[in-house]
Order: structure tokens, then sequence, then C-alpha cells
């Protein structure tokens, strides 16, 4: 087991009690951030302010961006949304070295039930636009399930989620983009206008001009979720079973949790009006409710000892869709060990999750060498027809479960993304976070014969995740064609942004 030792008294409370720091103070602080910023985003809806807003919000940018295009330019530029606030583990060095621009772009703009479309600024969260959608029977057609995820941090990176292999990604439900470029103009983009630039903005992590807005489809969206466990103790049937379902496509959500590398549960699901008499009701997002994961693992556990086989359950909408919040997937058990306990779940579950902002904030620098030594946090995606020999090659260099399965397509469109037959091929996103129990595991060399097995079998890294590729290795794992080509045609675009590869690989995180 690798330990860090703590260089101060307050470093080694910090590491040795972080769970009472989350308790006392990082808890309570994250509930009243909430009741704040849903009552701050139900006031600004309602009163229909923010798209008069975002006119002027919109311009101060642009007069940023004018003021270092006058000076002498020594930087470059990035957002200036310090890197504590958003969702990645890591911390962008780069920060400090570049011309930070303030952009204060927080607000769903219009909701416009005639073309199903959804317009709203980069900063609005999956928590706050799923719960403005709901009040109007809406709901995104893709839905990543943290609620702390961003518009923004989607577009430029990437969102996935359990309608993926519907949809696709993120981006493919985004119809209209709004930049402002290097020479301070304001550009839309759509598949119809500027359309190099609408599929070149996508995975570009904020290296071609500044994200101001965005179009997104929605979908009509009903009360409940019913959904269906089908629990599996060998990896081919799991496997096969998953890819079965991913493809045929019969119902609206897919996805699948691993326990062990021979052990798991595949989950399909639809969205219906109301509760059957064929399972059960469970509102998952109660304060009091246990974690989504340990649900799954107890039926999991269930059927090994012989008693049930497919569980039915409905679930309220946003419960489902935002399921993996309240315990981040599976990482806050590390934070607070008994945070799944029945009497802490009743007694302060409605504190739950903290804020991952703070949590990030008050992390001592032990407590990062300690993740840099001895913690994954990836997610890989590969063509679905690799996902066994994947599972193989994940559990011999890292070994951590649970494993998060979610299938997704890839259109055949201009992009990072290439698919080398067809309109469409289907991925599954691996989702890989906790401590390794692979023996000889070490953190780069580990990380680089995964990233060297995807980029082999013609698969993404994710890049909110640790790079550990060279910059030749990762241009070959994404396609930089018309990426290269925008960067070349837009005013100062190459003197104002680096690469993605400058803004993504492990030198400039910490």
């Amino acid at each position: 087991m690798v330990t860090v030792e703590p260089e101060t008294f307050l470093e080694y409370i910090i590491i040795e009690y972080r769970w009472l720091l989350v308790i006392t103070t990082l808890m309570p602080l994250s509930f009243l951030w909430k009741i704040w910023s849903a009552c701050r985003n139900y006031v600004v809806f309602t009163m229909n302010s923010a798209p008069k807003a975002h006119e002027s919000k919109v311009k101060d940018v642009q007069k940023q961006v004018k003021n270092w295009l006058s000076g002498d330019r020594s930087t470059q530029l990035c957002t200036g949304r310090p890197t504590w606030q958003t969702m990645s583990f890591r911390q962008g060095i780069y920060k400090k070295m570049f011309t930070n621009i303030q952009i204060n772009l927080v607000d769903v703009l219009e909701v416009d039930t005639k073309n199903m479309t959804v317009r709203c600024e980069p900063l609005v969260t999956m928590g706050q636009l799923s719960q403005t959608l709901d009040r109007l029977g809406l709901a995104l057609a893709v839905v990543p399930e943290l609620d702390q995820l961003t518009v923004g941090g989607l577009v430029m990176g990437t969102g996935v989620e359990t309608s993926s292999h519907i949809y696709g990604l993120f981006q493919h439900i985004c119809v209209q983009y709004e930049l402002v470029l290097a020479d301070g103009s304001v550009v839309t983009c759509s598949k119809d206008e500027n359309p190099d630039l609408f599929y070149a903005v996508p995975w570009s992590y904020g290296t071609l001009g500044f994200l101001t807005s965005v179009v997104i489809k929605v979908v009509p969206a009903k009360k409940y979720v019913r959904i269906e466990y089908h629990p599996y103790t060998n990896l081919s049937d799991l496997a096969k079973r998953f890819q079965e379902e991913s493809v045929k496509k019969t119902h609206q959500f897919i996805e699948a949790l691993l326990y062990t590398k021979d052990s798991g549960m595949v989950m399909t699901a639809d969205m219906v009006d109301a509760v059957g008499k064929d399972g059960k009701f469970n509102p998952i997002g109660k304060w009091y409710a246990e974690w989504f994961f340990k649900q799954v693992e107890k039926y999991l556990n269930d059927y090994r000892r012989g008693r049930k086989t497919t569980v039915v359950e409905y679930i309220p909408l946003r419960d489902y869709y935002h399921r993996h919040t309240r315990s981040f997937f599976w990482e806050l058990q590390d934070i607070i060990p008994f945070g799944n306990n029945v009497i802490f779940r009743y007694l302060f579950g409605w504190l739950m999750p903290p804020e991952v902002s703070l949590l990030k904030l008050t992390q001592p620098e032990a407590v990062t060498k300690l993740y840099n030594k001895a913690h994954v946090i990836q997610d890989m995606l590969v063509p679905i027809e690799a996902l066994e020999e994947a599972i193989d090659v994940f559990h011999r260099e890292f070994e951590v479960y649970p494993i998060w399965l979610c299938p997704f397509k890839v259109f055949n469109n201009p992009g990072q993304l290439k698919v080398h037959s067809g309109d469409w091929q289907m991925f599954v996103d691996i989702g890989v976070y906790g401590v390794p129990k692979a023996k000889g595991f070490e953190t780069e060399s580990s990380t680089r014969r995964i990233e060297q097995f995807v980029t082999q079998k013609r698969g993404f890294q994710m890049l909110y995740a640790d790079t550990y590729t060279t910059r030749e290795e990762f241009r070959r794992m994404f396609d930089h064609t018309l990426y290269d080509k925008m960067r070349s045609t837009l005013p100062h675009c190459k003197e104002a942004f680096p690469e993605i590869y400058g803004k993504v690989n492990r030198l400039v995180r910490k």
C-alpha cells in the first residue's frame, strides 16, 4: 500500500481526519451553496432576465480579448475559472502563466418547445439544466449523470450517458455553438453555418475560442424510469448481452457495472408514465437512500446466492439521471468510508454530496501526491467489440472495481473522433475510478500501457484524465486534420491558444 508522509501537522489532520472536515465544514457549505444556486437560477429563469444579460456578458468577454490583442500578446489565453472549481481531479498549471479571461456565463437562456431545443451558457450544470427542463416535462437527449458537470466542459471535453447508444456523445445533441474568437469577434456555427468550426469545437478544450452559448436538443420526458437489473457471473456472457442490447436499441438507457473481472450487472431502462405492478418503487434520490452502486451490488449478491435473477424497479426520472451523483460513482467511499452507513445517511444524507470544488480547494499537497501514486481516474473509449479484451487488460494493469460501462455511438462526422467504416460505430466507455490493486502497478507505466492498447484498438481517452502520451502519440489517437485547418484559418488562433495537447498532457497538470 502506498503512503505519503504529511509535511505539517495541519496536513496530518486533513489527511487522517479528512472525513471530519468534510462533515463539519464542506458538507454544510455545499448544502448552502446548492440552496442559493437553486433559488437564484429559478428566479433568473422565471424572470427571463438571462437573455438580455447574456449580450452584455459576451461583450465583456470580447473586451478582455481585445485588450489582450492590443497589448504585447506575451501570454496565451484561457478562461479565468479557477481549476479547483472544475470537475477534473487535476489542476492546470498553465493558468498561472496565461492571461485569464473572466467568464460569468451561468444561465439557461431559452427553452424552445417548438424546435425542441434549449439554449444555455457554458457554465450551466447538468443538475441545473435537468431541474429546469423537468418542470417543463422535458429532458436533454443525453444527460451526463453528475450534477456538477457543465455544458462547456461536456462540449470542449466530452460527455456520455446511458442514452448515448442512441444519440451519441453530448456533442452529438448540440446543434449550435456561439464563440468569441481570438480577434474579439463573435461567431455562431452549426452544421449549416460555419460547419468546419462546428465540427472542430468538440474535444478542442478551449483552444479555438471561448464558448459563450450552446443550443442543445431536448426530448419529451416522462415521470419515471423502469429499470431491469440483469446479473452475470461470466464476463463473456455479460459482454455479449451488453453489446446486443446496445446495438438493438430496444431500450432507451443501457449501462453496466463490473464488481469483479467476471461478475457484474447489465441494466436496461426506459421512461414510463407510472409505476407498474411488475416491480417496486425506489426513490434513490432521497437523502436516506443507499448509494446506487451499493444497491446494485446487493442484487448481484442475491443472484450469486441463488435468490433472484432479474429485478425490476421504478425510479423517478431525475433520480435516475443523477443516480451516481450522491457517491460520485464510488469515489466518496474513500473520503467518507462510513458514508453509506444507514445511521449516517439518515442523519447527514441531506447534506450530500459535498461540492467537488471544495474538496479540491481543501486538498493538501500530500493528498495530491498520494493520488498521483495510488489512484486512477480514467475513462477510456474503445470499440464495443473489444470490450472483453479491454477488461482483461484493465484488470491486469489496474484491477480497480467497480468499473462503469456505458455504450455510445460515434457518428461519421468531421472532427477528432473517426469512424473507419459506415455511418456510425458503437463504442463503450470504460470508467475506472479508484485505488489499483494490480501487482506491479505504477501510475505512469501502467497508464501508458493502457493508452497504447486503446490506441491500437482505434479508441480514445477522455481529456479530463491524466494523459501520459507523447504529442505524436496523442495526435495518432485523435484526428487533427480539421482541427489543424481551423487553427490555421481562425484569426490569431495559434498565437492566442496552445494546442489541445498543451493543456491536457500530464506535465501541465498537477
